[in-house]
């Protein structure tokens, strides 16, 4: 018979399932991803900021994930980190503390896919408009898309852990390494047939714009760039567009796999598992691979390093 705690403030995390003579290994990998988030993402939004060649649309815009992956991992891994360390028992996290955790996580999730989407929108202007992208993609542009893609993610996020909040808790155990929605009103014994109908309404509305968005501006990007007969064009074209379109597919791959494995109960490790990973690798690779792809940002960290070396020289 299982012993119901109701509306404990109180909450225990399940936690990663990691023996022994895995643990140190998964603490220091877990560690040091943390950290390389932290420098490489601030770093390249401290770039952006400092150089004004970098002060164009794309950059600006693009300096949104930066932003979004320091705070989802800042909430999120250090918590893993400490309860890594600590035996089952005493994993224990406040529900207020909770909530929010699970906020800062569907909001990590969902402003990718906004920012991603404004960015889309970006590439779509420079490409097929050219003549009329400056004049469009004003500051006063940016700076709306910029809001649109983070007060929408808010209010849809905010409307999602609403409904969970207002549940009464007969539960104290959250079935996860971190608070998540889902794992929230699980907790409770009341009915969240409206919580299954609006996480489903917001997953699929999500995910139809963020893909319908992209299919879109990619097919009509592909259709210029076939048409036109300049390559430096296309290839400035590919070279940009397909730096976005693989972020966008690594975080839509990393999504996509921890929905399917909520659907298999008996791979619930390699789930929590996912769940961390859905952080920590958009957040690591998004700066590598804008800082490898991007002209600018190369060629401002060479001009760095060249001078750095003949100063010590």
């Amino acid at each position: 018979m299982e012993n119901y705690t109701y509306n404990s403030f109180t909450l225990q995390l399940e936690g990663l399932n990691v023996s022994k003579d895995s643990l140190y290994p998964a603490f220091f990998f877990f560690l040091f991803s943390y950290l390389f988030i932290m420098i490489a993402n601030l770093g390249i939004a401290c770039l952006v900021f400092f150089d004004k060649n970098l002060h164009q649309p794309m950059y600006l815009l693009f300096c949104n994930l930066p932003f979004n992956d320091i705070i989802g991992n800042s909430i999120m891994l250090p918590r893993v980190l400490m309860d890594l360390m600590q035996p089952p028992s005493e994993r224990l996290i406040s529900y207020y503390e909770c909530v929010v955790q699970a906020f800062t996580s569907h909001m990590f999730g969902t402003t990718s896919h906004t920012v991603l989407m404004i960015m889309a929108f970006d590439r779509y202007l420079a490409i097929c408009n050219p003549l009329h992208y400056t004049t469009i993609m004003s500051n006063r542009m940016v700076i709306k898309l910029t809001a649109s893609a983070w007060g929408v993610a808010f209010a849809l996020v905010a409307i999602l852990l609403g409904l969970t909040i207002r549940l009464n808790r007969c539960r104290s155990m959250i079935m996860n390494p971190y608070c998540d929605n889902a794992s929230l009103f699980k907790l409770s014994c009341e009915s969240v047939f409206i919580n299954n109908v609006y996480g489903i309404t917001f997953t699929v509305v999500l995910l139809t714009s963020s893909i319908g968005s992209i299919v879109l501006t990619y097919t009509k990007i592909t259709v210029v760039c076939l048409m036109s007969k300049n390559k430096s064009l296309n290839s400035k074209a590919f070279k940009t567009c397909s730096t976005h379109l693989f972020v966008y597919l690594i975080m839509l791959f990393n999504g996509m796999s921890i929905i399917i494995l909520h659907r298999y109960p008996q791979y619930s490790d390699y789930r929590k598992m996912s769940s961390v990973l859905f952080h920590i690798i958009p957040g690591s690779l998004n700066p590598i691979i804008y800082g490898v792809q991007s002209k600018e940002i190369r060629k401002f960290l060479l001009k760095f390093f060249w001078n750095k070396k003949v100063v010590a020289s």
